[in-house]
């Protein structure tokens, strides 16, 4: 649910699946799950199904509480990043699929060794350099049972990595198996997994926006920016690289490269290379800073 570029993470994940034609989504959801059920219910045209995973056991566990046990093939993306891709070319290829980029530092990732075309071995943040490419967090597997039984195995045979049930290690299974699987490179990959990632992720899609026409009260805009709906601003330079929600209030206070989300009020602030949270108030200056949702930061 954080935001970027205007709208929350999921929101972009969303609309690139249903622009794909796809008409039936499940979402895994736990922390906040109200907030993200909110949300999808009033933005999504499709069907979307929401299952809760109530403990915390692994990303593998939790692909494991969507899946049914049928003959048909099923599409998996994470919930922290964005990709731009043809989701019809990819879904058509007719193979067990797995999305792939080229990384610096595979240590940060699942890495995916080949053998010729096809995958030879997947492993979880290695220690040891394998090859430089790591899992993009898209999958698509041809039979939605065969991987719900992999996930099923490394349960009952508690196969964890770092304690947690890992999709990595049920596909790892699935290769044991004899089950084959291909790449596919992903070129347009947006990580939103850590604060940087997102301020990164933010830049590029507001340079993909088309532009629009800001007009404030001794106000200076300075694009890309996006500013949400019933927003207050004056005496402000907003930009470059901002994102400000719905109903934000900003007075007396240079943003520049930074996600600013609802309802939040900052004045008399410089700000550059930040994340402030929903609901939050800051009042000072301070060149970069995070502020948690309905936090309050006085920074004289």
């Amino acid at each position: 649910m954080l935001p970027v570029a205007g709208k929350p993470i999921i929101g972009h994940i969303l609309d690139r699946l249903i622009k794909s034609g796809i008409d039936e989504i499940t979402l895994i959801v736990g922390y906040k799950a109200d907030m993200v059920v909110d949300y999808v219910k009033n933005h999504s045209p499709v069907k979307v199904n929401f299952v809760e995973q109530k403990e915390r056991r692994g990303l593998g566990h939790a692909v494991g509480l969507g899946l049914e046990d049928v003959e048909k093939p099923v599409l998996i993306i994470l919930g922290d990043i964005i990709l731009d891709l043809d989701f019809d070319h990819f879904i058509c290829c007719g193979k067990n699929s797995i999305g792939v980029m080229e990384v610096e530092d595979p240590r940060r990732f699942g890495i995916v060794e080949m053998e010729g075309d096809r995958v030879k071995r997947l492993v979880e943040k290695p220690r040891e350099f394998i090859g430089n490419l790591a899992i993009a967090g898209i999958y698509l597997l041809q039979h939605e049972s065969i991987l719900k039984k992999a996930i099923q195995y490394t349960i009952d045979n508690n196969i964890t990595t770092k304690g947690e049930y890992q999709l990595t290690d049920a596909l790892q299974i699935m290769l044991d198996w004899n089950e084959e699987m291909t790449i596919e490179t992903i070129h347009a990959c947006y990580d939103c997994g850590t604060r940087e990632t997102l301020l990164d992720t933010n830049r590029v899609l507001l340079e993909k926006l088309d532009n629009q026409s800001y007009s404030y009260r001794n106000t200076v805009i300075v694009p890309p920016v996006f500013i949400g709906r019933n927003v207050t601003i004056s005496n402000c330079i907003i930009g470059p690289y901002v994102s400000i929600g719905d109903n934000a209030v900003v007075t007396g206070t240079i943003l520049e490269d930074s996600i600013i989300d609802e309802s939040t009020e900052i004045q008399s602030a410089v700000l550059k290379n930040s994340l402030i949270g929903r609901d939050a108030k800051v009042t000072g200056t301070q060149n970069s800073i995070d502020v948690g949702d309905a936090s309050r930061q006085n920074l004289g």
